[in-house]
């Protein structure tokens, strides 16, 4: 899953106390962040497999530290901490953990068995990617329900809002494309790891700007 990471970035964004949506964007992706990040650092490991999936070609066979439950739980409770300690908000330092506990949970809904609970097997994952006519509609209908509730419980605060809407519309779209139709990678190389940690920090700031343009309508 990629985009669909995001839904819960938006649902939990139209919450009075939740985090920007910028933050929330990165909540959202955070898990990924980290394991493109150890991934680089040789900490954690993945390869390229054509048809381990019908969908994904990644074999995603060591990442303990933050495909685990234990370790996005430990992501998850660091966010959460850095959103207190700069805000000293807890119900939204709970919403941002929760958005990146999220993660592992919908991974677990399309990845083949690689996902564990501590570390070590049993290995988890009910495979979606396996079945395309299922996760490509499942990852459109709640990454853009999610925007659409987003945008149903706010307003525009600024003319801009609609450039920004389009641009965060436009990203999305644009990297689920890539992700689903673009050629295979070649290898698990380091182009290819800060190409996601890119797409990534690109969403987040369109995530923010849209944020920056929009406030919760009175209820």
């Amino acid at each position: 899953m990629f985009i669909g990471h995001f839904a819960p970035a938006m649902v939990a964004a139209v919450h009075p106390k939740a985090p920007g949506l910028g933050t929330l964007f990165v909540a959202g992706q955070l898990v990924d962040f980290g394991f493109f990040g150890l991934a680089l650092a040789g900490i954690e490991n993945f390869r390229i497999t054509p048809g381990i999936t019908k969908m994904v070609p990644l074999d995603l066979y060591d990442m303990p530290y933050t495909h685990s439950l234990l370790g996005s739980a430990v992501w998850a409770l660091g966010f959460a901490l850095l959103i207190w300690l700069f805000t000293r908000n807890r119900t939204g330092a709970i919403i941002g953990g929760a958005v990146v506990l999220s993660h592992w949970f919908l991974d677990l809904l399309v990845h083949a068995p690689d996902l564990t609970l501590t570390g070590s097997p049993p290995k988890l994952g009910f495979g979606l990617w396996n079945h395309p006519a299922i996760a490509m509609p499942l990852e459109l209908a709640i990454t853009f329900g999610a925007l659409a509730l987003f945008i149903m419980k706010t307003k525009a605060i600024s003319p801009k809002s609609k450039y920004a809407l389009g641009l965060l519309t436009v990203l999305l779209l644009a990297f689920q494309s890539v992700n689903w139709f673009g050629p295979e990678p070649a290898a698990a190389d380091a182009a290819m790891k800060l190409t996601g940690l890119f797409a990534f920090t690109v969403a987040a700031i369109a995530a923010w700007w849209l944020g920056r343009t929009r406030s919760l309508k009175p209820i």
